[in-house]
């Protein structure tokens, strides 16, 4: 055995050394591939147009709707990104395929139910996209696009006087969004009864403060739209859940309170909401849950997308019922 070892010793030395020399050069191949720095990616030249968030507008039989992409690159030249329809919340695109100047994904349906899938198809058409929506049940929408404006904010604020969007008496300063309107005022509060009609504040405003005292039932859902634009959650989600973009506080499908800060329904809960362009700050009772955080887009819902323009306050009214005893709102200089 020891001679037998000794002759094929140096072989055995030869071809270890040949494999480790193969894996060392497959390592530092490795090890070149893996390495990566997302602040140098280089943006593949055919997406470099697309790349960035978009607001579009839906013709959806001839009525004009909003909704939202967002197209970002992941690793050396996959494109991934998020969706928002006109209902619901953000979706998230596992796949963006782009060929001869043509994107393309597909995602499933959420609140619209059914089986299949959507898919969203378009062009870069100068600076702006265009494309198709093909719903599930094969219904085709066209849709327009510009790129969703940075909303850029220097300096401190200068706050003017509050305004009281709810004077306590009537709805004075507001309209709704259709016949179905369910709102009154009774005892100082603006009720929300049962689900009917949204409720718009006749001004606009662009960037604010604002604070709202308001009670919910068990099992409401509703949410105070910023800008017409951005929606601030209500709902009475379970104080042991752990907090989601969906549930108390969150700005829906987008951002998550930091903790179930909610007092539960039928109590007066409180919030003080701060925008300035795109950053949103939120206290709920006395807790800071959402801190100088940015929105990315609008929510499901929303008015437009014009997000660089002013907008109201809007109550969501078409889910469940929802009071409110105080609407204050200080905008800026």
């Amino acid at each position: 055995m020891l001679k037998q070892y000794a002759i094929y010793s140096p072989l055995m030395c030869l071809l270890t050394a040949g494999v480790l020399s193969c894996n060392n050069g497959t390592t530092t191949q490795n090890q070149a591939e893996e390495i990566h720095n997302a602040a140098t990616q280089i943006v593949p030249e055919e997406a470099e147009g697309l790349i960035g968030r978009w607001d579009l507008t839906v013709d959806k039989d001839g009525k004009d709707v909003p909704s939202w992409l967002e197209v970002k690159l992941s690793g050396f030249d996959i494109l991934v990104g998020a969706f928002v329809a006109d209902a619901g919340s953000s979706r998230p695109v596992s796949h963006i395929t782009l060929q001869n100047g043509v994107f393309s994904f597909q995602i499933p349906p959420q609140w619209e139910g059914g089986g299949g899938l959507f898919t969203v198809e378009g062009e870069l058409a100068g600076e702006g996209i265009k494309g198709t929506i093909t719903t599930n049940k094969g219904n085709v929408f066209h849709f327009t696009g510009v790129k969703a404006p940075y909303l850029v904010r220097t300096g401190e604020a200068e706050w003017g006087k509050p305004i009281e969007l709810f004077n306590g008496k009537d709805l004075t300063g507001w309209k709704t969004s259709g016949d179905n309107s369910q709102w009154v005022v009774e005892d100082g509060i603006l009720i929300n009864k049962e689900t009917g009609a949204n409720l718009i504040s006749e001004q606009q405003f662009e960037d604010f403060k604002l604070v709202a005292e308001f009670r919910y039932t068990e099992g409401a859902n509703s949410g105070i739209y910023l800008r017409g634009r951005y929606e601030v959650q209500i709902e009475d989600s379970p104080k042991d859940r752990h907090p989601g973009s969906l549930y108390f506080g969150g700005i829906y499908g987008f951002l998550s309170p930091s903790e179930m800060a909610t007092l539960g329904p039928n109590e007066w809960n409180t919030y003080e909401i701060t925008l300035r362009g795109r950053m949103v700050t939120i206290v709920a009772n006395g807790k800071t849950i959402i801190n100088n955080q940015e929105i990315p887009g609008i929510t499901g819902g929303a008015l437009d997308s014009h997000e660089g323009s002013a907008g109201p306050i809007y109550l969501q009214g078409d889910h469940t019922g929802v009071a409110f005893r105080k609407i204050t709102l200080t905008p800026a200089k």
